[in-house]
């Protein structure tokens, strides 16, 4: 990766933008406030359904990207085709 992604810096700079304070925000999410907080000042061990529920709530998503990527999605295809016949 070209540039190491910051994590807390990108969900503070998307919860600002979108006019919510961190009590708003925990509140909408169901995460607590302590635990967005400890997000937002860079805690690097987060439970994956936490961050998403944030995430969801910043209209945001995780996409992973892998030069395996093309062959996945062409097997999920794959999948699916074989499943409906």
């Amino acid at each position: 990766m070209d540039k190491e992604l910051d994590l807390a810096k990108v969900i503070k700079f998307h919860r600002k933008k979108s006019g919510l304070s961190r009590n708003e925000l925990s509140r909408i999410s169901g995460v607590g406030k302590s635990t967005l907080f400890d997000i937002e000042k860079g805690k690097l061990a987060v439970q994956l359904d936490t961050l998403l529920k944030i995430l969801t709530v910043l209209n945001m998503k995780i996409q992973f990207v892998s030069p395996l990527m093309i062959e996945f999605e062409k097997s999920k295809t794959a999948e699916i085709d074989h499943e409906k016949s």
